[in-house]
């Protein structure tokens, strides 16, 4: 019953069945009610219309793939691909938002200050990361730490044996914020720790996502919650043709105790996300948990977007900040960051390609999906003629169709480019995950596809120089040999199958 209701109000459901009604609304209505005398007066109308739409979309700035997706359904069907399009923009933020949201964030940086002397020495080094990091300071607030501790867990199950150690520790907070959260084992044991402790007086809130726990959650369940002492909100609720911004969802998972502690990655508060069931195969997940200052971080996310979905202004963030934490011992650099459809800064994704393009041996990555735009297909075609080693692993197993269709669809460029790519056999993996050179990681949400890249909040820990990187590489060997080798023979398809990869990787963007 859940996987149908899943796909009767997935996006690509709504979308097609708005076409549908479009059609519908073009030939019957136009026709029965005008009459045919007028219909060509209409349709130029249309055609005008359309034109004008798409002078305005090749103008405004934005992924050339995603408006070479859109040009083309509105060529071929004028009113239809029109209509669809301003329906879509008519989901992006309203100005009212980004503006809301531009305030609060302006108030949360302001609690997140770089050490300089931590970029310092990262400067004498290595420039070039330094760059990047002061990048981050400035067009994403990231703060970057030396000597975080960090914890990598290769699999969901370790990492949610993990969590539930960590929230029996909090004393003053508990903050979560997941995309998806689905009743079962995972999530009642979680449940039942945060019960107890806001029995005992810990501040504990829970916000998730109102599309990713639409059939998960009942209406309700913020309501539910709030009678065991859990402060709940839900971001951007789905409202079908009400609400003004439903392609902008929270993607992202955070766990934050005490601002001492934090835990993101690929797993949601799910039951196959640590294999108790099994949906798809064997579920490959990762996660990490941070202690320390960068802690703090991940807190200050969790508020700017707490405070969106409940309208409301904290009155002091730094009441969150944990007193004066003992030096941590590991070496290293570590760099939480989020990243917001809002702010017209690709943050994740000039991540990801600071690390393919400054990487001298190695780039291995695991990832869901894989619908990636020109400058990402030409940043891993550049590193590996130069003779780096790029590597990914995406699924064997699809849990949506059309995504692992379109992710082979790019099979055959990435080969000829020299990347190898790999499929994961015992089932989907959900990691998402950058290794490089021995000495560079990126552990989080963020998925190498377009919905991640450009339309959702995500965020994600960098790591330089540091212990887990070894571990993060070590996990991909050993999930490498796991996987089989995608071959140009492989990936030679014909006839039909040939004509809908390429139809499906065309209008990707828009998946």
């Amino acid at each position: 019953m859940k996987k149908a209701l899943n796909r009767i109000f997935s996006q690509t459901t709504v979308l097609v069945l708005l076409l549908l009604l479009q059609l519908m609304v073009f030939f019957s209505f136009t026709l029965r009610i005008v009459g045919a005398t007028y219909y060509a007066y209409i349709s130029g109308l249309v055609r005008l219309v359309s034109v004008a739409v798409m002078i305005y979309l090749i103008n405004v700035s934005g992924s050339p793939e995603v408006k070479l997706a859109w040009v083309i359904q509105m060529c071929i069907f004028p009113l239809v691909g029109t209509f669809l399009y301003l329906y879509v923009q008519a989901q992006s933020a309203p100005i009212r938002f980004n503006k809301t949201l531009r305030r609060l964030r302006l108030d949360v940086s302001s609690h997140a200050v770089q050490d300089l002397a931590v970029v310092d020495a990262l400067d004498r080094i290595e420039p070039q990361k330094a760059n990047l990091v002061r990048y981050m300071n400035a067009r994403a607030d990231a703060v970057c730490y030396d000597g975080a501790d960090v914890r990598y867990y290769p699999l969901g199950e370790q990492a949610w044996q993990a969590l539930l150690e960590e929230l029996e520790k909090a004393e003053k907070y508990i903050f979560m914020e997941f995309f998806i959260i689905g009743e079962g084992e995972m999530w009642r044991s979680i449940l039942d720790v945060l019960a107890r402790k806001a029995a005992a007086g810990v501040d504990v809130r829970l916000m998730y996502d109102g599309m990713g726990c639409l059939t998960r959650l009942p209406h309700s369940y913020p309501k539910e919650m709030e009678k065991l002492g859990i402060r709940c909100r839900v971001f951007n609720s789905f409202k079908p043709f009400l609400s003004t911004i439903q392609n902008n969802r929270d993607h992202r998972k955070i766990v934050v105790v005490d601002g001492k502690t934090a835990f993101t990655g690929g797993v949601n508060l799910s039951d196959e996300y640590v294999n108790i069931t099994h949906p798809f195969g064997h579920w490959k997940d990762t996660a990490v948990i941070i202690r320390g200052e960068a802690a703090y971080s991940f807190a200050l996310m969790f508020l700017e977007l707490w405070q969106m979905a409940g309208r409301e202004t904290e009155p002091d963030c730094s009441q969150f900040r944990p007193e004066e934490l003992a030096p941590a011992e590991t070496e290293g650099w570590v760099m939480p960051f989020g990243d917001s459809p809002l702010d017209n800064e690709l943050v994740g994704e000039t991540v990801y390609l600071d690390v393919i393009t400054k990487a001298r041996r190695y780039v291995h990555i695991t990832s869901p999906y894989m619908i990636i735009d020109h400058n990402m297909m030409t940043a891993l075609g550049g590193a590996a003629k130069s003779g780096v080693d790029v590597r990914i692993i995406v699924p064997s197993v699809a849990d949506h169709w059309y995504a692992h269709a379109v992710a082979r669809a790019y099979y055959a460029g990435l080969l000829s480019r020299g990347v190898k790519v790999y499929e994961y056999t015992p089932g989907f993996i959900h990691s998402k995950s950058f290794v490089s050179d021995g000495d560079t990681a990126v552990v989080g949400t963020i998925n190498m596809d377009y919905r991640s890249l450009y339309l959702h909040f995500e965020c994600a820990a960098w790591l330089y120089r540091h212990p887990a990187v070894q571990e993060i590489e070590d996990d991909f060997q050993a999930t490498l040999a796991q996987c089989r080798p995608i071959t140009e023979e492989s990936c030679r398809d014909k006839g039909i199958k040939k004509l809908l990869y390429a139809i499906l990787r065309l209008f990707a963007p828009l998946m």
